[in-house]
């Protein structure tokens, strides 16, 4: 063993080597001890004792170099680590201190007149249930079931046979009392002449004056006869009392009707203005509607609108006010009258009611779209002279011309984010790209 020397095995680091006594022949053991030759002698492995490989001094010295390049690797890694850090660090901050990029718009102010909005129901100005004014059969039924019919368009026919038949009775007793008449007075006037000369009693002129008289009365009567017949010859031709659309036939061909029965032929609406009704609360009705009515009424704009229209296109006017509040509710009736032009009014849709204030005043609009809500609170952004974001609780009114009114929290010309609040929070700095307000509402209009 001249080629080797001994060493003890190192508990610590659980590791030990042994050589052959052929140079090279050098390898670590599985256990920490090394797995030794045939030449090792037993009494050393069973004490811990490897033999280790003798090291010159080269390869101590190649260990140290590797080492110390090693060291140096690491430092330079470390310092680099160290720049990229600071190196992002900075570009992270830079966006932060130009601040989140939002559109700002300013508050405007405008001289509006206030507007509030209701829900109500479109009736007939006029409604009409057709009934016949004379017995008969029903001969014809001359319209279609939901069309519109004009004023004294023939709607029905009753059988006019017995009736015409009656008018020619009621010319001839009209021309039997005429000639009873004309009798009458012929005697009369001859009586006259003679009772100057004493030839006829004074009661025989009598009696023919009072002949005369009733014959007058005769020829009266019958003419009121007369009259009757044809206008019960008119009524089996029943017409439309109004410009309208009309119902369906309640009543078919060939059935009896009867003059004053309860159930009518059809019913007829006008289609050339109706009513709009609706109620108003209280506080409007106190604030919006002289209670003393009159001219007033007249002076209240009003606008309507159907459920499939946009706005509220169709103009009228307030025709009347209740004249008491309903305690129940706390609303009052009111109705507005509107034209039909195009006949897509009809009694009994919904209709959307806009009634305005009679003075304009000045107010604070915005758009809808800069507002926020924070549990049951309204609030905007406004921007201060650093371009800081502030919070500001807003209390809100109705919508006008696209824009909400703001009834209290701002006033005019202050600067308000209206696009991009989801990325702001109170108190950050922002990057503002000033837009009008109608700009950021036909924007926010065509995102929605």
């Amino acid at each position: 063993m001249s080629s080797s020397r001994i060493s003890h095995f190192d508990k610590r680091k659980n590791v030990g080597y042994h050589r052959n006594d052929t140079p090279g022949n050098v390898r670590p053991s599985r256990n920490g001890l090394s797995s030794l030759s045939e030449t090792t002698p037993p009494q050393f492995i069973q004490k811990g004792i490897a033999i280790m490989p003798d090291l010159d001094q080269s390869s101590r010295s190649r260990r140290r170099s590797t080492l110390r390049l090693a060291v140096a690797g690491l430092i330079a890694i470390a310092a680099c680590a160290w720049g990229l850090g600071r190196g992002d660090a900075g570009a992270v901050a830079a966006p932060a201190r130009r601040g989140t990029p939002v559109d700002v718009a300013m508050v405007v102010s405008r001289n509006i007149i206030d507007w509030r909005d209701y829900s109500g129901r479109l009736e007939a100005v006029g409604r009409v249930e057709i009934r016949p004014q004379v017995s008969g059969i029903l001969t014809a039924v001359h319209f279609k079931d939901g069309s519109l019919v004009k004023k004294g368009e023939v709607l029905f026919t009753i059988d006019p046979r017995p009736y015409a038949a009656a008018v020619e009775r009621a010319q001839a007793q009209l021309a039997s009392a005429s000639a009873h008449d004309a009798y009458a007075a012929s005697e009369l006037a001859r009586s006259k002449r003679l009772v100057t000369d004493d030839a006829v009693s004074r009661k025989d002129f009598e009696e023919r004056q009072n002949d005369a008289r009733q014959a007058a009365a005769s020829v009266l009567d019958a003419r009121a006869a007369l009259r009757i017949a044809r206008l019960n010859l008119e009524y089996t031709q029943i017409r439309a009392p109004i410009t309208g659309r009309i119902s369906r036939a309640e009543v078919t061909i060939g059935n009896l009707v009867t003059a004053g029965e309860s159930a009518p032929l059809t019913t007829l609406v006008s289609s050339g203005e109706l009513y709009a009704s609706f109620d108003v609360d209280e506080k409007d009705f106190l604030r919006y509607v002289d209670p003393a009515g009159s001219a007033v009424d007249a002076a209240l704009p009003v606008y309507l609108g159907l459920s499939d229209e946009s706005g509220y296109p169709r103009k009228g006017r307030v025709s009347s006010i209740d004249n008491r509040l309903d305690p129940s509710s706390g609303t009052i009736r009111v109705r507005a009258v509107f034209g039909n032009p195009d006949g897509r009014l009809v009694p009994g849709l919904y209709a959307r009611i806009r009634l305005g204030g009679d003075k304009p005043h000045n107010a604070v609009l915005i758009d809808e779209k800069a507002v926020g809500t924070d549990q049951n609170r309204r609030f905007v952004l406004v921007l201060d002279k650093e371009n800081k974001a502030l919070y500001r609780e807003v209390h809100l009114g109705a919508t006008q011309d696209g824009l909400t009114i703001v009834t209290d929290g701002l006033q005019s010309g202050e600067r308000i984010v209206v696009n991009g609040l989801q990325r702001v929070h109170p108190g950050d700095r922002v990057e503002p790209h000033t837009v009008s307000m109608d700009v950021a509402t036909k924007a926010s209009g065509s995102a929605g």
